[in-house]
């Protein structure tokens, strides 16, 4: 079982401080520097969650971005940790491929909950989640990502000709995972050759069956089950959408670095951040408040002022110079 580990999904549960559409957890402790966290709330219903996990070896971050309902994000919150936890347990150690199963596992065991529920409860079919993990272990630093959060890296680089200890620049570790993207579109589009409609323009972006724009994710499973999709019962609650096979997938992209001492912070935040900053713009941000002030908070405070939904941890390293 994991110890320590924190949760948020509504105001000022989890230990956090804040208003009715802010809360935040001050600069906190891990085992290779501080963490804070942030959320802000745009829906009616809080559809996003978060979560952190500490112990003297291991950091765990989590970021995970629900739409169509909570349930999906909500069980994420509650089976992603563990599973990461039980199969490095039984492979003998962390790797990006405990953390592609523990991935799987939450999928399938999500898609089980649908099927017990869908009687009685058929639009949780709809209910998607997009997922960031960070995790810092052993100077290793793993980032996994399904949909569209993404993972930012701020580090120190020396610059040729400059005074003093050099720059700070961005570095982001994720792709995004949304048919905007044209990389991400063409791999769909490669995915279904017989399908001249599975990318189409909608509602002034690109969008998957013109539905939805990230193409991985926990859940969605009208989408990834044709069957649920043509079943009277869902067509009752949603459109049905005709489907030959799963038009998304829950295959998280995953990298591992060693963490060097020129790393400095690691912001992890859902697209309703980054839909207000650049990621220059946000490292600048962090880079800008000391350490005493509340990093995430600064940042939610400022996505507020621009209208958007984001969910934010942030995470700094303590390097000895």
């Amino acid at each position: 079982m994991l110890l320590d580990c924190k949760c948020f999904g509504g105001g000022g549960g989890g230990g956090t401080v804040g208003d009715d559409l802010l809360w935040h957890i001050d600069l906190k402790r891990h085992a290779s520097g501080d963490y804070s966290f942030a959320m802000v709330q745009a829906n009616s219903k809080l559809e996003d969650q978060g979560q952190v996990f500490t112990s003297p070896s291991a950091t765990y971050l989590g970021v995970y971005d629900g739409h169509g309902g909570p349930q999906a994000s909500r069980f994420v919150s509650r089976r992603l940790f563990p599973f990461i936890h039980d199969f490095a347990t039984e492979q003998g150690g962390l790797s990006a491929e405990v953390i592609r199963k523990a991935f799987s596992a939450t999928e399938e065991e999500f898609l089980q909950i649908v099927k017990r529920s869908w009687m009685a409860q058929p639009e949780i079919a709809s209910a998607g989640s997009c997922c960031l993990l960070g995790i810092v272990s052993d100077d290793l630093l793993y980032v996994a990502n399904l949909g569209d959060s993404r993972a930012v890296l701020g580090k120190r680089v020396s610059v040729a000709g400059e005074k003093g200890n050099g720059r700070v620049v961005a570095e982001r570790l994720t792709t995004d995972h949304n048919v905007g993207v044209e990389e991400v579109r063409k791999e769909v589009e490669a995915r279904h050759p017989d399908d001249a409609k599975i990318v189409i323009h909608a509602r002034g972006v690109w969008r998957i069956k013109g539905i939805i724009q990230v193409s991985r994710s926990i859940g969605d499973v009208y989408l990834k089950k044709p069957e649920m999709s043509r079943d009277p019962l869902f067509q009752q609650f949603g459109t049905p959408v005709p489907l030959k096979r799963a038009v998304m997938t829950a295959e998280p992209s995953v990298t591992v670095r060693k963490l060097n001492p020129e790393d400095m912070f690691l912001i992890l935040a859902t697209d309703g951040l980054w839909e207000q900053l650049s990621d220059e713009a946000a490292v600048d941000m962090v880079l800008k408040n000391p350490r005493a002030v509340r990093n995430s908070k600064e940042i939610g405070e400022g996505c507020t002022a621009g209208g958007c939904k984001e969910e934010r941890n942030d995470l700094q390293r303590h390097n000895e110079d």
